[in-house]
């Protein structure tokens, strides 16, 4: 067998490999079966997981949605989330009440209720509390599984 013949014997099993082996992740992840009962999800705080600055409640994760992700944020006056940070997923936050400090890519507006914010792929962004009440918002992110 001469040179050329092997590294194209060589690169077509690689390949075959790589494609069965995609085929077998896909096959692993399940899709929840998806009924009137799971697909709505009304709000219960003891549901609601605790938080350093307050609690968060998920709507829909990574595990129930095909692509988006919606949770809400209850952060305590004078507190953020976390720090300044940027992701390839683009982000939405919705403002329930409170007011909320918002920083984008190194400027900062402060805003009320019913007001939307957009974070585009790997803007530095950040959210924080700058009211005297609970800031409650709601997140909106893709997932890139």
């Amino acid at each position: 067998m001469n040179t050329l013949t092997t590294i194209k014997t060589t690169f077509a099993l690689l390949l075959f490999q790589q494609i069965t082996f995609a085929q077998e992740t896909k096959k692993e992840t399940t899709v929840p079966q998806y009924t009137i009962e799971n697909c709505v999800n009304h709000f219960e705080l003891d549901k609601a997981k605790q938080t350093k600055v307050g609690y968060q409640y998920w709507f829909a994760d990574k595990d129930f949605t095909q692509e988006n992700t919606l949770k809400m944020s209850i952060v305590e006056p004078g507190k953020s989330t976390h720090a300044p940070h940027h992701h390839p997923e683009e982000e939405f936050f919705y403002v329930l009440e409170g007011s909320a400090s918002f920083f984008l890519d190194g400027k900062t507006v402060v805003v009320g209720p019913n007001t939307s914010l957009y974070c585009p792929p790997n803007a530095e962004h950040g959210i924080s509390n700058a009211g005297n009440t609970n800031l409650k918002y709601l997140v909106i992110k893709k997932d890139l599984r």
